[in-house]
C-alpha cells in the first residue's frame, strides 16, 4: 500500500514538472500575445539634437536684473524693403549690414549707432550669417543692436523674390542669443525674477515662437549671521561686469560654424 502512494505521489509530481516546461516552451517559442518586440531585430536610428549655438558669446555675461523678452507681433506678414536694395548673387553674403539697416523703417534709427565686438557699450554687435529658414541652404541675416537704455532689438532679415524681408523683430534687456540647428533662442529675465527662453521657428512667412519657458532658480539660506538669515533666502552673487569696450569699424558679417 505505501509502495503504491509512493508511486502515485512521483507521478503527480511529475505531471506538475511537465506542465511548468511546456508553459516555458509556449512563451518562447512566441504564442499567444507578442509584445512588439523581435530578438534580433535592427535597433531605429536615433537622430541628434542639435547643440544650442552661442551667436555672441560675450553678451552671456551680464546683470541679473534684466528685463522678459517680447516677441514681436504677428497680425502684419513681412514686408519686403526697398526695391532700390539691390541683392547680389551672393544673397545676403554679399551686402553690407548697415546699408539693410538703413533701409528698414522699423530699424533705420539704429543706423545712428557704431558697430562693437564687446559688450558693456551701446552699438551694433557684429552681424551674424545663419540659415533659419533651412529650406535653401542661404543663410539669414541675425542683427543685434545695445541701446543706451539697455535694452537689445533683434531683427533677422533673409532674401525672398530677390528682396530683402525682415521676418522677426523683438527685444529685451541685454538679450543672450543661440542659434538651435534652424531655431533662434533669445534669453532674458522675467519681471518675476525668472530666466525667460523664447523659441524661433520658421513657419513658411516668419520666426513664430514656438515655445516660452520660465526657469526658476533656486535661492539657499543666507549664511549665519547675516541679516535677515532666519526669515528670508540668500541673494544671487555678483556678477562679472564687462570689461571697457572696444570698437571697430564696418566689418562684413561672419556665419555661425
Amino acid at each position: 500500500m505505501i509502495q503504491t502512494f509512493r508511486i502515485l505521489r512521483a507521478a503527480a509530481v511529475a505531471g506538475v514538472v511537465a506542465f511548468g516546461i511546456a508553459a516555458v516552451v509556449l512563451a518562447a517559442s512566441g504564442c499567444g500575445t507578442r509584445s512588439g518586440l523581435e530578438d534580433g531585430g535592427r535597433a531605429s536610428t536615433v537622430a541628434l539634437q542639435p547643440r544650442p549655438q552661442q551667436l555672441w558669446a560675450d553678451w552671456y555675461e551680464n546683470d541679473a536684473k534684466r528685463n522678459g523678452v517680447m516677441a514681436s507681433g504677428q497680425a502684419e506678414p513681412p514686408t519686403p524693403l526697398t526695391k532700390e536694395l539691390k541683392v547680389p548673387k551672393e544673397g545676403l553674403r554679399g551686402m553690407d549690414p548697415m546699408e539693410i539697416i538703413k533701409a528698414d523703417p522699423r530699424a533705420s534709427s539704429l543706423a545712428r549707432l557704431p558697430l562693437i565686438d564687446h559688450p558693456g557699450h551701446p552699438g551694433i554687435r557684429p552681424p551674424v550669417l545663419h540659415d533659419l529658414t533651412g529650406h535653401d541652404g542661404s543663410p539669414e541675416l541675425i542683427i543685434a543692436a545695445d541701446l543706451e537704455n539697455r535694452r537689445t532689438a533683434v531683427i533677422v532679415y533673409t532674401v525672398r523674390d530677390a528682396r530683402v524681408v525682415p521676418i522677426l523683430l523683438t527685444g529685451g534687456s541685454r538679450l543672450a542669443v543661440e542659434a538651435v540647428g534652424t531655431d533662434l533662442v533669445t534669453r532674458g529675465a522675467a519681471d518675476d525674477g525668472a530666466e525667460q527662453a523664447v523659441r524661433y521657428r520658421w513657419d513658411g512667412v516668419r520666426l513664430s515662437p514656438v515655445s516660452d519657458i520660465k526657469t526658476y532658480k533656486e535661492i539657499g539660506p543666507r549664511a549665519p549671521g547675516t541679516p535677515g538669515a532666519a526669515d528670508e533666502g540668500g541673494t544671487p552673487g555678483p556678477r562679472k561686469t564687462p570689461g571697457p569696450p572696444r570698437t571697430s569699424g564696418t566689418k562684413p558679417p561672419r556665419t555661425a560654424s
